[in-house]
């Protein structure tokens, strides 16, 4: 078989991109995806949401975020019939290597703390949870209000 091509999104996407996380990610503990969000990361960084592709369909995602000071992994999700193949460890290397590309000497992935399989493909690829550091968060209110 061959193997996923691992591609950047395109705004034709976006549609693709929520039904497949709706199938394959995790959605606790935050605010729902939208399609305008999508879309906007796509228009403003087109290489940062990477996916494993066959044909037209996804079967695997990462977000790779990088502000010019930190690289961000997140978004890591994997068609639940398709775990196990290697694919979220593709993802991540990819993900990786884009990153190092714009400059980047250190990684932090967003793993949720009750989601053990994600545990497990994190320690696969090397990353290690940072006990010093603790994730502080505050919900963006609309411009205006």
């Amino acid at each position: 078989m061959t193997p996923p091509t691992i591609r950047q999104a395109v705004a034709a996407d976006v549609a693709a991109v929520l039904a497949f996380w709706e199938a394959a990610a995790e959605g606790a503990h935050r605010p729902p995806d939208t399609a305008t969000a999508v879309e906007l990361l796509v228009a403003r960084d087109p290489a940062a949401l990477l996916l494993a592709v066959e044909g037209d369909l996804i079967v695997g995602s990462v977000i790779a975020g990088w502000d010019g000071w930190r690289c961000h992994l997140y978004r890591l999700a994997v068609l639940p019939t398709r775990r196990g193949e290697g694919l979220g460890g593709a993802l991540i290397a990819a993900a990786e290597h884009r990153l190092a590309q714009l400059g980047g000497t250190r990684f932090d992935a967003m793993v949720l703390a009750e989601n053990p399989l994600a545990h497990r493909a994190w320690l696969s690829a090397g990353y290690q949870p940072q006990q010093e550091w603790t994730r502080w968060t505050k919900p963006a209110t609309a411009p205006g209000k």
